[in-house]
């Protein structure tokens, strides 16, 4: 039986114009929270970092933050639209509530950003570059290359997407859409695959819309 968990994401105006230790601040004090907690291929990535998130939205934009803290630091992509799940990397990943597609959106620990549209794995559509660059995001870390591994460091990472970038009308909001939220790091010294939502399949694969949970946005 699949597990659907379901959180309530609040309004909280004005989180666009904040910078990240003010967004923090109010994070904190009134969003929803969750946590990436679900190890769901253990055998394959037995590590699991601590990773824990909220998420509010404003009329305009959804608003995702993670705090994480763990070992190893991988930040090789600097560009919009690489390899971001290589790198440790939080993302979030969210159904078309029109179309029967979903959107990832891949943010690094130093703010890169993949960003793509489809309806499975395969024959994904990267977004815009230019549609991107209208994704606030936040980092902890300052944005430059770096690999560190065998020491514990936590860093924040925070998201704050236009509802147009995932189909949504902001005048004519859906009560709810389905996603996921996950936190990976590929190529890091220590690789984890880890899900708000359980995924039920044998090896790791986040593209799997049949196992997202619930946002309920009014």
């Amino acid at each position: 039986m699949k597990t659907i968990k379901r959180i309530k994401v609040p309004v909280i105006e004005g989180l666009e114009t904040m910078g990240l230790q003010e967004l923090d601040l109010v994070m904190e004090e009134k969003a929803a929270k969750f946590a990436v907690c679900e190890n769901n291929w253990p055998k394959d990535a037995p590590y699991a970092p601590d990773c824990n998130g909220s998420v509010a939205r404003t009329k305009t934009h959804l608003a995702v933050m993670y705090h994480v803290r763990g070992l190893d630091l991988r930040a090789t992509e600097m560009e919009d639209n690489g390899r971001s799940w290589e790198d440790s990397c939080c993302e979030f990943f969210v159904s078309d509530p029109f179309d029967g597609t979903y959107y990832n959106f891949e943010l690094t620990c130093v703010g890169s950003l993949l960003g793509a549209k489809g309806a499975g794995r395969s024959n994904r559509e990267t977004r815009d570059p230019a549609l991107l660059q209208r994704v606030i995001r936040h980092s902890s870390l300052e944005r430059k290359p770096m690999v560190v591994n065998g020491q514990i460091i936590g860093w924040t990472v925070a998201m704050l997407i236009p509802f147009e970038l995932i189909g949504i009308d902001p005048d004519n909001l859906p009560v709810s859409v389905r996603g996921n939220f996950y936190k990976c790091g590929d190529l890091t010294a220590h690789p984890h695959f880890l899900s708000w939502n359980p995924v039920g399949v044998p090896k790791p694969d986040f593209h799997r819309p049949d196992f997202f949970g619930e946002l309920i946005l009014r």
